[in-house]
Order: structure tokens, then C-alpha cells, then sequence
């Protein structure tokens, strides 16, 4: 029997802080209600400031898969040709759901160690004089890697091409934890859901909504129902929606919104890319590597570590739970056995970090992975020369 504190140290879902514990912890109302109507209403405006965006944002009862199907059908038409990319294992998922539906997807392999190339999409998108595309559809931040796509930079490849294909980004793993801006960088459909940067229990998925994407839903010819945005829209304008809502992940997101607002969403960011860099000071320190090899990319939410040759992750993920209560986060597919994924995202703090750091080392020498010792020591270094700019700069304030 372990005793403590269990430590979820996987990219997600992450852990659900106390505070939105304590939301969540209510009566279920009458979604009928003018008090339902002010929560909905709340939720919707409030995801809205989270995802950096004036249009509308759907939330869906659903997992991210079905905010990833609510995008594909809301848009795009059986037959109709999309431009993926191949930054991982959930990418790999979303073009299979893709394909599902009757879509033709222009997969653009990738080695699973970076992110989406904008210059690949630009040449790609250039090729296509007959606007075949209809979309491109990019994974943001891919969980099962640890690199981060360049939306921005894809945003403006695009731009330079004139091409009309629709711009999708997926965020599930990203949205409040890493700099996202729906508007700023033209995105037509940004997925998302609940339990990773918004700190929730799993069971919300997100779309946020351009007007080009909105004019496409309306001459698209995929059937929808359940996750058909109109009729969510509809009832979302006096804060209801069109069938029986998940009230108590309401309840919890509109603490979270709360938290990262009261918080400000630069902060936020910088300190997911501050616990990030003490996280990869560490793996350096250890002699391990990284799986992602573009320092550009690499992800303010996980980092993930390759094993040394003859030494399996998984057995080591299971020394680790055993002897420090911690989980730590398999690799998926192509690495799977290969990589183990150290989530620092959502309520994770310097002190939390540190602690994690501490079972991975110790997992190291228990389960006989050959590294140096020290790791914990340079993430602390590294976050200590932070706290004493702060102190500094506090000091001068003072005086």
C-alpha cells in the first residue's frame, strides 16, 4: 500500500486541483434554468478568452475524439482532400478518423521527432493550382512526441500561397498551457477538451469557430447530428444547449477559466516553458535525450525521454509506480516501449516538478538505467536562477 500523495505525471489527463474539486462538488440544476442560463453563458464567453478568441466556441459532452469528428463533420464533404501531417501518434488517429468519413488525406510522413514543417505545407499547398485541398489539418502540440507545431509559422505559408484550404489545430493537449491565439493566427477550427491545460476530469470537447469555417458548415454535405454546430449554437446564444448538458464539468470549467485568468494567460505560458526547461536541464544531466530534436518545438507540456538501448520503458514506468507511486506516461505506437513522457502541465508548480524529477531519478537507479546522477540538482539550478532574478527585481522595487 503506498502512502501520500499519488503522482499523475502523465500528459493528461491532468491532475484536477481541489479548488475545481470543490465546483464540481454540487447539486445538478435545471438546465432549463435562468441559473443554468448565466453559467452557460459564463463557460462559453470565459472558453472563448481561453482559446484567444471573438467567435464562438461549441462545447460538446464528448472526449476530444468527438471534438476531432465534430470539426471533420461540420466542414468538410465525403471525397473532399485535406493536408495532414505525420507528427505523431495522434495525428496518425485523426487522419484514420479522417478516412472514415470518406476523406482523401494527403499525409505528409514525418520521423516523429519534430513538428509540422510550414515550408512542406507552403510547397504542398503551392502544387495544388486546382484548390483540391479543402483543408489543413495540424496537431498543435503532439502528446505522444513532446514537439509543438508552429501554427503561426503555418499560418503565414499559407498565407504566402493564397490558397483557400480551411486552417484545423488540434489543441488538445496544448490549449491553456501553451501560447494559443484562434484569431490572430487565422484558424479556421481549433479542437480541444477538457483534461489537460483546463485542469478538468475528461468529458468536454471543444470546437472554436471562424466565419469561414462556419460559411463551410453551411454547404458542406457530411450528415451530422449530434455534434452538428447549428444546433448548438442556437440554444449557446441565451447560454442553453440542445440536449441535456454535462452540468457538473460546466461547474468545474468555469473555476478553471477562473484560475487561468486570475493567473493571466502569459503567466501561464511561461510557466509551463519554465518547468519545460527544467525538465530537459534535468534529462541532459542524466545523459538521456529527448525525443524531440527541434529546440523550437519543444513542448511546455511533456517532455519525452528515450530509453537507452536493451532498456524497456514500460518496465521501468512500472519500477517507478511501484516503488514512488508515480505515473509516468507510455510511448504510443511507433515508440511504445521506446519512450517514457513526463507531463509538467496544468496545476504543476516548481515544487511538484521537483518532486517528479526526484522519482524519475530514483526510478533510474532502482531499475538499473544506466545515467549520471545530478538531475534533479540542474533543474533546480535552473529554476533557482529564475526565483533570484525575481528577488532582484523585487528588491529594486522595494527600495
Amino acid at each position: 500500500m503506498h502512502q501520500g500523495r499519488h503522482f499523475l505525471q502523465i500528459p493528461g489527463p491532468s491532475p484536477v486541483p481541489d479548488r475545481i474539486l470543490r465546483a464540481m462538488d454540487m447539486p445538478v440544476i435545471d438546465h432549463r434554468s435562468a441559473e443554468f442560463a448565466a453559467l452557460g453563458r459564463t463557460v462559453l464567453e470565459g472558453s472563448a478568452r481561453i482559446f484567444q478568441t471573438k467567435g464562438p466556441v461549441v462545447i460538446f459532452p464528448s472526449s476530444g475524439t468527438g471534438a476531432w469528428e465534430a470539426a471533420i463533420v461540420n466542414t468538410l464533404s465525403p471525397g473532399d482532400k485535406v493536408l495532414m501531417v505525420e507528427t505523431g501518434h495522434f495525428a496518425t488517429l485523426w487522419r484514420q478518423l479522417a478516412g472514415r468519413f470518406g476523406i482523401e488525406v494527403d499525409f505528409i510522413p514525418g520521423d516523429w521527432r519534430r513538428g509540422a514543417d510550414p515550408a512542406q505545407i507552403e510547397a504542398r499547398l503551392a502544387e495544388d493550382t486546382a484548390n483540391s485541398i479543402k483543408a489543413v489539418m495540424v496537431v498543435h502540440n503532439e502528446t505522444s512526441t513532446g514537439a509543438t507545431s508552429r501554427i503561426g509559422d503555418i499560418r503565414a505559408a499559407i498565407d504566402r500561397t493564397s490558397h483557400p484550404a480551411l486552417l484545423m489545430v488540434d489543441t488538445i493537449s496544448s490549449l491553456g498551457s501553451v501560447d494559443y491565439r484562434h484569431d490572430e493566427w487565422k484558424v479556421d477550427v481549433s479542437v480541444s477538451c477538457s483534461q489537460k491545460g483546463f485542469m478538468l476530469p475528461p468529458g468536454l470537447g471543444f470546437n472554436a469557430i471562424s466565419e469561414k469555417a462556419r460559411a463551410a458548415s453551411r454547404s458542406n454535405k457530411m450528415p451530422r447530428s449530434y455534434f452538428d454546430w447549428e444546433e448548438m449554437l442556437k440554444p449557446n446564444a441565451k447560454g442553453f444547449f440542445p440536449y441535456t448538458p454535462a452540468t457538473n464539468l460546466l461547474y468545474g470549467l468555469r473555476e478553471a477559466i477562473a484560475m487561468l485568468l486570475e493567473e493571466g494567460l502569459d503567466k501561464v505560458f511561461a510557466r509551463h516553458q519554465r518547468l519545460a526547461a527544467a525538465t530537459r536541464a534535468a534529462v541532459n544531466q542524466w545523459g538521456l535525450e529527448v525525443l524531440c530534436q527541434e529546440p523550437s518545438e519543444f513542448s511546455p507540456v511533456l517532455t519525452a525521454v528515450l530509453m537507452p538501448p536493451g532498456h524497456d520503458a514500460d518496465q521501468y514506468r512500472q519500477v517507478v509506480l511501484d516503488n514512488f507511486n508515480m505515473s509516468l506516461g507510455a510511448g504510443l505506437s511507433k515508440v511504445a516501449g521506446k519512450v517514457f513522457r513526463i507531463g509538467h502541465l496544468g496545476e504543476c508548480n516548481e515544487l511538484t516538478l521537483l518532486g517528479a524529477l526526484t522519482g524519475v531519478e530514483m526510478g533510474l537507479s532502482v531499475a538499473g538505467v544506466p545515467h549520471r546522477s545530478g538531475g534533479v540538482e540542474a533543474a533546480m539550478r535552473l529554476l533557482e536562477q529564475r526565483d533570484q532574478r525575481n528577488a532582484s527585481h523585487l528588491k529594486v522595487v522595494g527600495t
